[in-house]
């Protein structure tokens, strides 16, 4: 159950996430520990437009690095959770893209994303999920790829 909601928890905070561009390293750490900064910063040392947030499960750190958007997670207790990554269609396989075409006719892959987990902190939870997020008109899912690689519904977004 808690497996549960910690993926269910970072992917639905990602998958609403909203990113800024540019290059500035800045980083507002009103309410995030000292820990938690000192330990992003010294793992995402090239990491630019950092915004954080913080909530009543987690301290959040919304940035860009190599080009890429990312999201790292750290509980309250300032233990690093979870990495999310905007990843390009392509990196789900082929068959999986079928799938997810032939279930969700009439939608449009709005944003795919990678979770990789502290499976230490978090032993149950998979060590990597792969996410689709799905428009169609007003309607949006998000989609979980399956260890198995099959396309199953995680959540109805809208």
């Amino acid at each position: 159950m808690k497996k549960l909601f910690i993926t269910a928890a970072i992917a639905t905070l990602f998958s609403a996430s909203v990113f800024a561009d540019g290059s500035k390293k800045a980083a507002t750490t009103v309410n995030v520990s000292t820990s938690v900064t000192t330990q992003f910063n010294a793992n995402f040392v090239d990491a630019k437009n950092v915004t954080w947030t913080v909530d009543r499960n987690f301290q959040k750190a919304d940035f860009i690095m190599n080009g890429v958007k990312g999201t790292a997670f750290y509980n309250l207790q300032g233990e690093f959770v979870a990495l999310t990554e905007n990843v390009d269609v392509t990196a789900i396989p082929a068959k999986t893209r079928q799938e997810i075409a032939e279930k969700y006719k009439g939608y449009n892959v709005n944003d795919v994303f990678v979770v990789q987990n502290n499976t230490d902190l978090n032993p149950d939870a998979d060590e990597t999920a792969y996410f689709v997020d799905l428009k169609n008109g007003s309607k949006e899912v998000l989609v979980k790829i399956t260890p198995e690689l099959h396309a199953e519904l995680f959540k109805t977004i809208k």
